[in-house]
């Protein structure tokens, strides 16, 4: 071995600890950059010196007993043989040599030999410690496996004696991400800071669109702008027009690599635009290439690109893990039988092992407490940036609040509400303010047509505190709660107040598909990256759930046999209940011609406490018949009959009647009983539902929203785990069919959804529900005994 076994390792340790980004000044890599001092420090003295303090001392100490013992054997030698036995080099002559003394004297001399090759253990402790930390770490990622060898790449998963071990690659890890982040990417060089920044998000650009991707290209207005010392990189996130694949080269690959072309293209062009404005020497910086042929700007830009579109995890316990693996690693890498039955004199390598585990557990600290301030950074409850509230006209009439909706008219920001009102629909051009109140005998009163339409406060801030503290206890009579953010960290910061509140969830998360590049982390980890998303939030999702509490999960067949697994994992094998079949869509392209076509999604259905669970049937109408009264089995031979009109009717014996003498007499009366060749016949016009849920459509296209749930689905999952005034969630809400069908329903709810079409879809559709939306359910005849026109608002 050379000292390439310590440059190699170092070269490690500075991937792990991110050296190469020490210019980036955003997020992480300020607690990164302000600790790298103390790290560079350890790597480039204090990890030698460790090394060879702890030899030398092996050495000296070593060297010295062993120098003592072959002062004394060499001194009996001479006084029994002479001097002329050894010879001037120190070896002894053949004809002593397999005297008893001769053979000590020779063993002596190999112990001295074995010291002497010390330098070549103290750099078998570099590649020891490099294959150590190189096993965690791929292609930039931490991969948290658990190794039973390195020799074939054997692992071994924590095991407590489960009858069956459901568990994947990222199993210990928080998954931080899941979606597209569009924050600001800042680094320096040479006095300067660049800064990236998305300054606009497109969902599409309707025909004109060649792409289904979206790429970060240069923003076409103002791509480049010096504040100061700041130059200002803007970027949209789009996708891209027939002219603009040509333009980049984008007509094939995968899209990692199509963005790389984009941003070769991006970077030419911001080079262009500094030669313009004559910077030469951000210029130079930006133009240079590092130790890996890398160009400056370019690298950037590719990380850049990349983080955004990325998936992150942290793990929860990165120190225990590590070190658990580090103690099961010398023991059996460096303190292998091989090594053993080997090696003569063990003591070196005893030496060796010691300082493997020193120096690794001095990097383990490093690297944890790294780790444990993001962890932290991530548990950390989140402050709500902004809250606005939406109340309908008739909530203000019923607090007898006219004042208040006389300044809301007169209001300078009401023209915009009222630009509102008609994009949603709810008033058209000929709205007149003056219309909204009315005054007759009795005194004011709001105009039927406009009573329930919404009032946002976000229009109206100087009102705010005045409107809201018309209400007494403002949580008690709110119906539901909209939330924009990444849907783990809501949970997290909903937990403290609504732990054991909620009785139905309903998630509908993104399906585990091969196209569905949001969780491509890692290609080869992906159905691990999609579980341990689906598990960090299920965890949360738990807590929240009452003791009657039920959830269900839709998914497809890409992701149930991960789902049922881990919802068993979480809530418990026990509180399984149904794996419910659903209507897939209709039209969709088959995975292979080789198999028959896939014709469902699925709910899979659990509760909270299997003993205490609020479950109730629901029933559907059927073509109507007649069928004789049923019985069911008894332990008596003889039980009572059903008398009609002084005539009993008994069951067979060791039967009773499956329905009641009163139910019986209630059915004659509403005309669905009779009697019939001496028979009690029963009108069945309704059957219980059953998992088979294909009669009902499972999607629907009301909104534009590419994965729509339909209502009447949401109505059945919603109807027959709780009761009007409980509370429902979905954190998947995507379109938010859950909460329009809660609130029809009569239910409050809460919603979670971190996708820019908060603002374009679900907000405007709640809005719309609050103000009467006579579409999907509302249809319905029990429905509209709840929620009509007459009786909506919220």
């Amino acid at each position: 071995m050379s000292l390439e076994e310590r440059e190699r390792f170092i070269n490690l340790l500075k991937k792990l600890f991110q050296f190469e980004l020490s210019d980036l000044d955003f997020g992480i890599y300020r607690i990164l950059n302000y600790k790298r001092k103390q790290v560079e420090k350890f790597i480039e003295n204090d990890l030698t010196s460790r090394v060879e303090v702890a030899f030398s001392k092996y050495k000296g100490e070593r060297l010295a007993n062993v120098e003592e013992e072959f002062r004394r054997i060499e001194k009996k030698i001479k006084e029994n043989f002479g001097d002329e036995a050894i010879k001037f080099n120190g070896d002894l002559e053949e004809s002593y040599k397999k005297t008893p003394l001769g053979k000590e004297y020779l063993e002596i001399m190999e112990q001295k030999r074995e010291i002497d090759k010390i330098e070549e253990v103290k750099l078998q402790v570099f590649n020891d410690l490099y294959n150590f930390f190189s096993r965690y770490y791929e292609e930039g990622d931490f991969v948290p496996q658990y190794r039973y060898s390195i020799r074939g790449h054997r692992y071994a998963i924590p095991y407590n004696g489960e009858e069956i071990k459901f568990y994947w690659v990222n199993f210990s890890q928080y998954y931080t991400k899941t979606g597209i982040l569009f924050r600001d990417y800042t680094f320096k060089v040479g006095g300067y800071r660049v800064i990236f920044r998305v300054v606009s998000a497109k969902e599409e650009l309707g025909s004109n669109k060649a792409t289904k991707e979206r790429f970060f290209i240069l923003d076409g207005g103002k791509p480049v702008e010096f504040v100061g010392k700041d130059l200002i990189i803007r970027f949209e996130y789009r996708e891209l027009t027939e002219d603009e694949v040509k333009g980049y080269g984008v007509e094939g690959g995968s899209n990692q690599s199509k963005q790389e072309k984009v941003n070769e293209v991006s970077f030419s062009k911001v080079m262009d635009e500094l030669g313009r404005l004559k910077v030469y020497e951000l210029i130079k910086f930006l133009g240079e290439k590092d130790d890996r042929g890398r160009v400056l700007l370019l690298y950037h830009m590719n990380r850049f690109s990349a983080k955004n579109t990325m998936d992150y995890f942290i793990h929860k316990d990165l120190k225990k893990f590590l070190l658990d693996q580090l103690d099961y690693y010398i023991k059996s890498e460096v303190l292998d039988i091989e090594t053993l039955e080997r090696e003569k004199f063990l003591d070196k390598h005893i030496t060796r092992a010691k300082v493997v585990r020193e120096i690794g557990e001095a990097i383990i600290e490093f690297l944890s407490q790294i780790e444990d301030f993001q962890k932290k950074l991530w548990e950390k409850k989140k402050f709500v940036l902004r809250t606005n509230y939406v109340i309908t006209l008739d909530r203000f009439a019923k607090k007898n609040a006219w004042d208040i909706i006389e300044k809301i008219l007169n209001h300078s920001n009401f023209k915009e509400q009222v630009g509102e009102w008609k994009n949603l629909g709810l008033v058209g051009d000929d709205f007149d303010k003056v219309k909204v109140l009315e005054i007759d005998l009795t005194g004011k009163k709001l105009n039927k047509n406009y009573q329930f339409l919404p009032i946002d406060t976000r229009y109206f801030k100087d009102l705010e505190i005045e409107i809201l503290s018309l209400f007494d206890d403002l949580e008690d009579e709110l119906d539901g709660l909209l939330i924009k953010s990444e849907n783990w960290q809501a949970l997290n910061l909903l937990l403290n107040k609504y732990k054991e509140k909620v009785q139905t969830i309903y998630i509908d998360p993104p399906f585990n598909k091969e196209q569905d590049a949001d969780y491509l982390y890692n290609v080869k980890y992906k159905d691990s990256t999609w579980a341990t998303m689906l598990e960090n939030r299920l965890r949360l999702a738990r807590e929240l759930l009452n003791e009657k509490g039920s959830i269900f999960v839709r998914c497809d067949y890409n992701g149930n046999w991960i789902v049922r697994p881990l919802m068993d994992k979480v809530f418990g094998r026990e509180n399984f209940r149904n794996n419910i079949i659903i209507k897939r869509y209709k039209g969709l392209p088959k995975t292979s011609e080789m198999k028959f076509e896939e014709e469902f999604d699925y709910l899979i259905y659990f509760v909270k406490n299997e003993l205490k669970t609020l479950f109730k049937n629901i029933l559907k109408d059927i073509e109507p018949k007649w069928c004789n009264l049923s019985t069911r089995p008894s332990t008596k031979e003889n039980n009572k009959p059903i008398i009609i009109n002084n005539k009993e009717f008994y069951p067979p014996k060791f039967q009773r009647w499956a329905l009641s003498q009163d139910r019986v007499i209630q059915l004659f009366e509403e005309g669905k009983a009779k009697i019939e060749n001496n028979t009690i016949k029963i009108l069945i016009d309704k059957e219980i539902i059953g998992t088979d849920w294909t009669d009902i459509k499972s999607y629907s296209v009301n909104w534009g929203f590419k994965t729509e749930n339909s209502e009447i689905l949401l109505k059945r999952v919603i109807e027959s785990t709780s009761n009007e005034g409980d509370l429902v969630m979905d954190f998947f809400l995507g379109s938010g069919t859950t909460k329009a069908v809660a609130h029809k329903l009569k239910r409050k709810w809460i919603g979670i959804e971190m996708g820019e079409h908060f603002y374009s879809v679900v907000l405007p559709r709640m809005k719309k529900v609050l103000a009467y939306d006579n579409s999907g359910i509302s249809k319905e005849k029990d429905v509209k005994e709840k929620y009509n026109k007459d009786n909506a608002g919220g």
